[in-house]
């Protein structure tokens, strides 16, 4: 047995992606460490050079048994991010499995309406979301919000998806659906990896459940989104769809 198995409490881990994020990543995770339900902290860091990575593992002696990281030599992208991320967290038997940014654009208050989405309302992933009732975004510039908004128009149109937010990095999966998803057959790396792996459970039949959030730009930091993120998703997803045409998918209900 793995020393973390004999000391786990919670059933349910967020996964932090960073690169570059010393104003935010002390700050996100005393955060959580302070919500009401006990959630545990897997930071996959990418090889930071302004010392994210350090600041993490000084508040790891504070939260031993909470707090983990894995680091990573250089700028991989934010799919191998969580890719890296769900094997960690399924081989540490954690039930409830989350992607969060480092950035406060998620709340983290919202991280109990997620889980018990899933945990009480019987879904197998729950997603943050910025465009189930409206547009909920706050100090973003309207070219972005609008781009990010027909995005997700876009790519519900393309691949029939019922989602509003295609492109949500807010989300919630049970360690059910993400052992039914062949991880390593995820091929988008970039933020095009959102809409693959919310594709891959929607032909699933996976149970989605879109919960709908306040999304906040980052007041800290530096955006890692750029217009070449969006022409990953507007031609990846025309991919994505004609390869779906003869795949075989895993049924979970």
């Amino acid at each position: 047995m793995n020393e973390i198995d004999s000391i786990k409490e919670s059933d349910s881990i967020i996964l932090i992606p960073t690169y570059n994020e010393k104003e935010n990543i002390e700050s996100i995770i005393r955060y959580v460490f302070n919500l009401q339900k006990d959630f545990h902290i897997l930071v996959i860091d990418d090889g930071s050079p302004d010392g994210t990575a350090s600041i993490v593992k000084k508040l790891q002696l504070e939260f031993p048994n909470r707090l983990y990281i894995i680091e990573r030599q250089g700028k991989l992208g934010l799919g191998t991010a969580y890719i890296t991320g769900f094997k960690w967290a399924l081989e540490h038997s954690y039930e409830y499995i989350f992607e969060m940014d480092a950035d406060f654009s998620h709340n983290p208050d919202d991280l109990i309406r997620l889980y018990e989405a899933c945990a009480v309302d019987g879904h197998d992933m729950s997603i943050g979301s910025r465009y189930v009732s409206g547009v909920n975004v706050v100090n973003w510039p309207m070219s972005r919000v609008i781009m990010s908004y027909y995005a997700s128009k876009y790519v519900r149109f393309v691949t029939g998806m019922n989602i509003c937010d295609t492109t949500a990095g807010f989300v919630c999966y049970t360690r059910r659906v993400l052992q039914a998803i062949e991880l390593d057959k995820i091929r988008f790396k970039g933020y095009a990896f959102q809409i693959e792996m919310k594709f891959t459970a929607y032909n699933m039949n996976a149970r989605i459940k879109e919960v709908p959030i306040i999304f906040i730009n980052r007041i800290l930091g530096e955006s890692k989104m750029n217009s070449s993120i969006f022409g990953e998703a507007v031609f990846g997803v025309i991919r994505l769809k004609l390869h779906s045409l003869t795949r075989k998918y895993k049924k979970l209900h």
